[in-house]
């Protein structure tokens, strides 16, 4: 991490990387939103005022070197935010402190940190002690696993338990587009563990088919949007591009037409992967809502078993706002 001081450049600091100056391009320095070093562009600088700017400041993750964060009232949100647009990018990010309490928090958010802090000298000693405890601690954090575009590495959840979840608000996610049988969606209440719900394609005396459609699960499970990040089942809405697969783990492109929301039963799963990394997801009760079997087979949740074997996938990264980040966390 490096420091970088808003300060005379002949003043005499040791430990600092660079000073800054909105317009002495001999050193760090920006203007009309852009970011110099010793009189060359390395990126963007972005003075986060409102959630537009933060959206423009998330944009030039992957296309700059480095973005630069300042802010109209500080706030570690930003931050964090941004930090999880560039993870997996070679985009760096350097963001303004103004109180020395808040070196620590830009230099630890989401357990990755900036990758330089800006200050006065007035935050310079707190700046300095949050470099070199990030010196100690380099490099402890394993990166990211790649997600495939157009294939997902299914594997074998096992039932563990089945149990009466109580009822809640369920969620039908409408398609603009046929599916195929064996088709459907990765739902988990978890971002590392999901299973494959298997869409409405399968005939029952009782009710037609809807194979536009996935009785996907309760408010807060995730699924998959078409560009790999995740989004809970609330946030989803009409127009949005979502990721269906099969147990193959080939996956296409759907955009949905419609959400449906209603409150029902609810039967509890949980499961666990061949590490023996466990998860859950809520699924309504309800004999056309089904799991594909290990025979590749769909299986209604009102006649599964414990012990039983289920398509699903587990990753090993966390989640921030949807984004995949390498950053430790734990999820009950």
């Amino acid at each position: 991490m490096e420091v970088w001081l808003d300060a005379p450049t002949d003043s005499e600091h040791e430990g600092i990387d660079a000073f800054y100056s909105r317009q002495n391009s001999h050193h760090i320095s920006s203007e009309d939103g852009l970011l110099y070093r010793n009189g060359a562009t390395i990126g963007g600088h972005v003075h986060i005022v409102s959630e537009a700017s933060q959206a423009e400041a998330r944009s030039l993750a992957g296309s700059v070197e480095w973005i630069l964060l300042t802010f109209e009232d500080w706030s570690m949100i930003p931050i964090e935010n941004v930090l999880a647009a560039t993870e997996g990018t070679p985009t760096k990010v350097a963001a303004q402190i103004t109180k020395p309490i808040e070196a620590q928090g830009a230099g630890f958010a989401l357990d990755i940190g900036v990758d330089a802090l800006l200050c006065t000298e007035a935050c310079l000693e707190a700046a300095l002690i949050v470099k070199s405890l990030r010196l100690e601690e380099a490099p402890t954090i394993d990166s990211v696993e790649a997600e495939s575009e157009d294939r997902v590495e299914l594997s074998m959840m096992t039932i563990t338990e089945i149990q009466e979840g109580h009822a809640g608000d369920r969620v039908c996610i409408d398609l603009l587009t046929m599916l195929n049988q064996g088709e459907g969606i990765l739902v988990g209440s978890t971002a590392k563990s999901f299973v494959l719900v298997h869409g409405e394609t399968i005939q029952s005396k009782y009710v037609p088919t809807r194979p536009f459609r996935v009785n996907a699960g309760s408010v807060d499970a995730y699924t998959y949007l078409a560009d790999g990040t995740t989004k809970y089942l609330s946030e989803l809405k009409s127009g949005d591009e979502i990721r269906i697969c099969d147990s193959n783990g080939t996956s296409r492109l759907a955009v949905i037409g419609r959400m449906k929301i209603e409150r029902r039963p609810f039967i509890l799963l949980r499961f666990k992967d061949e590490n023996a990394n466990e998860g859950h997801v809520f699924i309504q009760q309800a004999e056309t809502v089904r799991l594909v079997l290990e025979n590749g087979k769909a299986h209604s949740v009102t006649n599964l078993c414990v012990g039983e074997r289920i398509f699903g996938c587990s990753f090993s990264a966390t989640r921030h706002v949807g984004q995949s980040i390498s950053a430790p966390s734990e999820e009950r």
